[in-house]
């Protein structure tokens, strides 16, 4: 625990002097320029650094984490909610540099993870499937990576109870009865996109009545978000609200709070339903308003954490939110539109410095430091995780694409 201690202390330095120094988004606001710079350099080092990690992962596993007490990877099966952000990460970062050499292992890896298309019995099918299928086709255009989408949807769509108008995370146990987590807003993209690119018309049916459902039960009155929701199955009716994940159940899980803001404005995204729009400024109104989000924008791994500032920060929070917030910023306008964009600009900004930002060739070929997977159980704390690096790489793709001189998308 020695190692952890250590990283922590510095975070916790840095979280200090960084709210000393705090001040006005018009005063700190980086120059396009400057941005241009950063992005190109943190996509030219996250390419080097991947193809890194192709030739120390082993064959036939899927990455997890890294060890850094004993300079070892961590790695799972198919089965794993992660699988799919190592083969999806590779896919953007082909698509920046059109290095084939990421492409190949891109593709050698999904072959581990295509039979989960077919697994009813798990809820991150949009994980697994659509952030690495779901790129592939993108940007190849091949059928074989459609199909594997569309029976991955249909599998998730097996995992809907009409009773309840959700989408059940876990299977029944002794601990929950119908458990449905704020994570699963994430998977809806892979229903949403499924009705409109071939899959049945009820897939994005059931994609807003679990939206829907989960606006109404998830979130307290000021908008941050329950971690999970134990439902009674036979009346439909709220049984517990629980933070597994988090602090406290009262508290406000941080990646929790990430997934909302980036789960509304993806469904916005699809939907033009301008209650999600709404829901995600609500959301985004209690992230940048809270007294404890660090003025660097990287937020601690919960919101109310006790002992705030010591204690760990959570990358892969920060990530989600930056990627969220350049999305959000697309569809507002004035000051909210400016302050969103600000905001994804600070937490790539800090997220490039040394203090998050591995050097090549350490941290077990991983982009991030310093993200937090579930602290209560004492899992994967302050460690590297792979839905960090894909959530920063696809906000520097964002913000390339859509940001920056001469490269932005209509």
């Amino acid at each position: 625990m020695g190692w952890q201690i250590a990283r922590m202390k510095k975070l916790i330095l840095s979280g200090i002097l960084i709210s000393i120094c705090s001040v006005s988004f018009a005063q700190k606001r980086i120059s396009r320029e400057s941005m241009r710079k950063l992005v190109t350099a943190d996509l030219e080092f996250s390419v080097q650094q991947y193809k890194s990690l192709i030739h120390i992962l082993p064959p036939g596993e899927m990455l997890k984490t890294y060890d850094a007490a004993t300079g070892k990877l961590i790695t799972s099966d198919s089965e794993w909610w992660c699988s799919g952000f190592y083969p999806g990460t590779l896919w953007y970062l082909y698509e920046y540099s059109g290095d084939t050499a990421l492409k190949r292992e891109a593709e050698k890896r999904m072959t581990i993870i295509k039979g989960e298309a077919f697994n009813s019995g798990n809820h991150d099918l949009g994980f697994k499937i659509f952030c690495s299928f779901g790129n592939a086709y993108r940007i190849t255009k091949q059928q074989q990576y459609k199909e594997t989408i569309l029976t991955a949807a249909k599998s998730l769509a097996s995992r809907y109870r009409p009773t309840i108008k959700s989408i059940q995370s876990w299977d029944s146990s002794a601990m929950y009865k119908c458990p449905v987590i704020i994570d699963n807003l994430m998977n809806l993209e892979l229903l949403e996109w499924s009705s409109k690119n071939g899959g049945e018309s009820r897939l994005g049916e059931i994609a807003v009545n679990h939206a829907n459902t989960t606006m109404k039960n998830h979130f307290r009155p000021d908008f941050s978000s329950y971690h999970l929701i134990d439902y009674d199955l036979s009346t439909g009716k709220v049984m517990r609200k629980i933070t597994r994940q988090g602090a406290a159940d009262s508290s406000a899980w941080s990646r929790g709070q990430a997934w909302g803001l980036y789960g509304y404005t993806m469904m916005y995204r699809f939907t033009k339903n301008r209650r999600y729009l709404s829901q995600a400024k609500h959301i985004a109104k209690f992230i940048l308003n809270h007294p404890h989000l660090p003025a660097d924008k990287i937020p601690y791994w919960d919101f109310d954490a006790p002992g705030i500032p010591n204690t760990y920060r959570d990358a892969s929070a920060a990530a989600v939110m930056a990627s969220a917030f350049l999305e959000l910023g697309r569809y507002t306008k004035g000051q909210l539109r400016i302050q969103y964009i600000a905001t994804a600009e600070k937490i790539i900004q800090t997220l490039s410095s040394p203090l998050y930002l591995a050097k090549l060739g350490t941290n077990g070929g991983f982009l991030l430091k310093h993200s937090v997977g579930a602290l209560p159980f004492r899992s994967e704390v302050d460690v590297p995780l792979t839905y960090a690096d894909y959530y920063f790489v696809e906000a520097l793709i964002r913000y390339k694409n859509w940001y920056l001189k001469g490269t932005r998308k209509v």
